[in-house]
């Protein structure tokens, strides 16, 4: 599957056809693709990254419907990656020269300029080993496994007025798959350890709440993600223990990592600065039945 990445990366990059044809070379190369919005991000399908499929048939009708959408790709499988992102608020690139100091990103299959500046690393992934999405905002560096999906090029997106495109700057010839979890270690910081009995008692509730999270719909994500992220750090959850809560599953729902880290942020220092609202120490706020889902 490896040669046929390569040979389709390449191809790709030097492609000056349509989107279709385009996603069609990815999914005859045994990636799962579907179709996000034409200019966005966001997956045009009911069930996103879900939906993704090499069936011929299935792609040449979505991009019969919407000729221009953008090329989502599954990641996870045959395909992880990690996204080191430029913004506003800073940029991963001193995470990444890091992780390469430390050998940890040599074996990348393809290193691809996003429109905003930063780059997105693809290692072949191993069907033995899968490895589970993941986000750490603070370190401007996400990965995408199992759970999650990414724009492939020649996707384009505008911001702010402007159109800019996914490129192909670099091809390896003896790519490797990548240590996801070791990276995550790497970048999380340490923080004190939940008690037995601490742990027990949050546990069910932390549970329920992902999987709530997990069925949230579009216009109502992002408020769905701050009412758990609240109830977590109600609990005494930290704002990285929140993240490691909450990522995967709104980073599954579409959410993008930047917006994830604001509203993980803005939920927990909410909770720090509310008074308790009743004389068991709960603050007020809707129960789960009344947000929309």
């Amino acid at each position: 599957m490896i040669q046929a990445l390569q040979e389709t990366l390449s191809a790709v990059g030097a492609h000056r056809g349509t989107m279709r044809d385009a996603a069609l070379m990815y999914a005859a190369a045994g990636l799962d693709v579907f179709p996000c919005a034409p200019g966005g991000k966001q997956p045009l399908t009911t069930c996103g990254y879900r939906d993704a499929t090499t069936g011929a048939r299935r792609i040449r009708g979505w991009w019969a419907w919407q000729p221009e959408a953008n090329i989502g790709i599954a990641t996870g499988h045959g395909l992880d990656v990690l996204d080191v992102d430029v913004h506003a608020g800073g940029d991963g690139y001193a995470v990444l020269e890091r992780l390469h100091h430390a050998g940890m990103v040599h074996g990348a299959l393809a290193a691809v300029r996003t429109p905003s500046g930063g780059t997105h690393l693809y290692f072949p992934s191993e069907a033995d080993r899968p490895q589970q999405t993941w986000s750490r905002g603070t370190s401007h560096v996400d990965f995408r496994g199992t759970g999650g999906y990414v724009l492939a090029p020649p996707s384009t997106v505008i911001d702010r007025g402007k159109r800019a495109g996914y490129t192909i700057l670099t091809l390896k010839s003896e790519p490797r798959p990548v240590d996801g979890d070791r990276i995550r270690e790497l970048l999380t910081p340490i923080r004190p350890r939940v008690s037995a009995a601490g742990a027990g008692a949050v546990r069910p509730g932390a549970e329920r709440l992902t999987q709530w999270l997990g069925g949230a719909v579009e216009g109502n994500r992002n408020a769905s993600l701050f009412w758990a992220a609240c109830r977590l750090a109600e609990h005494g959850i930290d704002e990285q223990g929140i993240h490691d809560l909450l990522d995967r599953p709104a980073l599954g729902v579409g959410l993008g990592a930047r917006e994830i880290d604001a509203t993980i942020r803005s939920a927990w220092r909410t909770v720090q600065l509310t008074p308790a609202a009743d004389a068991g120490g709960r603050s007020a706020g809707p129960v789960p039945g009344a947000v929309r889902r």
